[in-house]
């Protein structure tokens, strides 16, 4: 049998799995797919009386929204049709009538699959076209300079990057309005507000000045951010895997004590001058733990230090107010001249720990220095960050700071988006397909959905299976339930503990292997890194293609052997 089915799978002829293909699209299209198109155009048509343009970030709301509506739609059209399809053919007899021709089983399957999903990527392709217009449509707005506003300021007022001699307001469009800020020229821009600026230039007509804004810039945007690997550094200045638990049961980020030598340090590679040129753009997103209140509306102060790691050579780069939970941008200049310079000495003792210790440059030191001749190694770099304030703390995570080295195309990564659902609905049709060979066509559509549930959730059973979950595995979380334990403390020896322990250990062998043939799709969603505006990279794109490829195999030749038992196929 195994000799048989291999001959019919590598025997198939593309001209009738092409013929098959098409049949399934024109099927699809007579139960009225287009239906799903149409209520997608009306949706968007409304989603305008709902979506509030002056959200505090607009873009992830419109990106959200138009990812996750296209999602449904298609993931639920695709199930519908993958799982009922050959199951309504076996009732309706038109299955009978194709086999007795000559076509092979396999091209069967594989035409039913190929053509749900070429209905669906020509649905998603029209669906993401129309979308990415809906964005750009929806953002689209200008501000005008308020007359009367502008006022001459003094160079401290100024942002660091701009010749400014006025300062003033705009308009409130889309519930907000922006800071005004022209050089001499009367050339500038409406600062960053929601997101986004707006580029203003001075037109002189017929005597009188007038300014143009332009449309908002900065919002839609894909960067291809440069990660460094995070260690942290004990209020002693000991090296550390992790930072000061402040009792957050979010574990994610560790925490920076303010007003100590405590520090986050991140090591950087590849940081060269041909890379970021005359700056540095750094990006931080950053938590706050505060031991006292003091004044809610103060910030906390931080520094940023940028340390050669072979020389110990550590300069202050810049003191900052920190923003939390919202990117916070700086500029590092090339030419730097930091009031603090000294040594940062990296000594290891017996027991291999690592601690700094700071010594003061005597000779030698510089007015001026360079960020890539001076404080870099073959192109790596250190960046550390400390509070600054005494009883507040700096939560940090390693992706939580990055130098910003280019921006990729927002429009790219908008179809980036568009191909993480296409990989889902590949999913969607190759096990809808496959059930469908063997189950009736509600039945295939529940196994389906099934999967695909456990796939969400197949980051969790594989902690739950390696004992990796607080609280112990389910017979034991159940136990904590009903005496309420809490999940940290040992529950007390005895039989009881005994045997739920022995049972976990035998499910938590059932879930590991469950887990391991569930597809991951979590995974293939990409909607917060085009709504956050980063850069879906093509090592993403690959790793998570040939996944659902490899899955897609499968699931053809396992719905092929289930098809070949039936009996249409005898």
């Amino acid at each position: 049998m195994l000799s048989a089915a291999a001959s019919d799978l590598f025997r198939m002829s593309p001209r009738r799995v092409a013929a098959l293909t098409w049949l399934s699209v024109k099927d699809s299209i007579r139960r009225r797919v287009v239906v799903v198109f149409i209520l997608f155009v009306v949706v968007l048509l409304f989603a305008g009386w709902f979506l509030d343009p002056g959200s505090d970030h607009p873009l992830r709301l419109y990106i959200t929204f138009v990812l996750t509506t296209t999602s449904y739609l298609v993931l639920l059209l695709m199930l519908f049709l993958s799982s009922l399809s050959i199951p309504n053919d076996l009732k309706n007899k038109t299955l009978h009538t194709v086999v007795t021709k000559p076509v092979r089983l396999s091209e069967i399957v594989l035409g039913r699959m190929l053509g749900f999903i070429g209905l669906g990527t020509l649905l998603l392709a029209v669906m993401a076209f129309i979308s990415y217009f809906f964005v750009a449509r929806g953002l689209a707005h200008v501000h005008d300079v308020v007359p009367g506003s502008l006022r001459a300021i003094s160079p401290s007022e100024a942002p660091d990057r701009f010749d400014v001699p006025m300062k003033g307001a705009s308009s409130v469009v889309n519930k907000h309005r922006h800071d005004v800020v022209l050089d001499s020229e009367g050339r500038g821009r409406l600062e960053m507000e929601q997101d986004h600026f707006h580029r203003v230039t001075r037109r002189d007509q017929e005597g009188e000045v007038a300014y143009e804004v332009g449309q908002p810039e900065g919002m839609r945007i894909a960067r291809v951010p440069v990660y460094g690997k995070l260690r942290f550094l004990d209020r002693q200045r000991n090296e550390t895997e992790t930072g000061t638990n402040v009792g957050d049961e979010w574990t994610y980020r560790s925490y920076i004590e303010g007003g100590t030598l405590g520090a986050g340090a991140w090591t950087f590679d590849n940081v060269t001058e041909s890379r970021f040129s005359d700056r540095i753009q750094l990006e931080m997103t950053l938590g706050v733990f505060r031991t006292h209140k003091g004044d809610i509306e103060q910030t906390i102060a931080g520094v940023v230090l940028l340390r050669n790691p072979k020389t110990g050579l550590t300069v202050e780069a810049k003191v900052f107010k920190s923003r939390e939970f919202s990117t916070d941008v700086h500029y590092l200049a090339r030419k730097l001249m930091p009031q603090s310079v000294y040594l940062l000495n990296r000594e290891e003792n017996a027991d291999g720990k690592v601690r700094y210790v700071r010594e003061e440059i005597a000779d030698g030191r510089k007015a001026e220095y360079d960020v890539f001749e001076d404080l870099t190694d073959n192109g790596t770099l250190e960046i550390w960050l400390q509070c600054l304030d005494p009883g507040q703390f700096f939560g940090v995570a390693q992706a939580d700071l990055y130098l910003r080295a280019r921006d990729a195309s927002f429009a790219l990564n908008f179809v980036k988006g568009y191909f993480g659902i296409w990989m889902q609905m590949v999913l969607v049709v190759g096990f809808g397909v496959m059930f469908s060979t063997f189950l009736s066509g509600p039945i295939a559509m529940v196994a389906t959905v099934g999967m695909l549930l456990g796939g969400f959730f197949r980051g969790f059973m594989l902690k739950l299976a390696l004992g990796e979950t607080y609280g112990g595995g389910p017979v034991e979380s159940f136990i904590r339930m009903l005496t309420q334990d809490n999940v940290v403390s040992d529950l007390p020896e005895g039989l009881r503990t005994t045997v739920a322990q022995t049972i976990d250990a035998v499910l938590q062998v059932g879930l590991r292997a469950v887990a391991q043939i569930l597809p991951p799709f979590g995974e293939f969603n990409c909607a917060n890194y085009v709504a956050y505006g980063f850069n879906i990279s093509s090592d993403w794109i690959a790793q998570r293609g040939l996944t659902a490829l490899g899955f897609a195999v499968v699931l053809f030749v396992v719905g092929y052997f289930f098809l070949k038992t039936r009996e249409v196929a005898r």
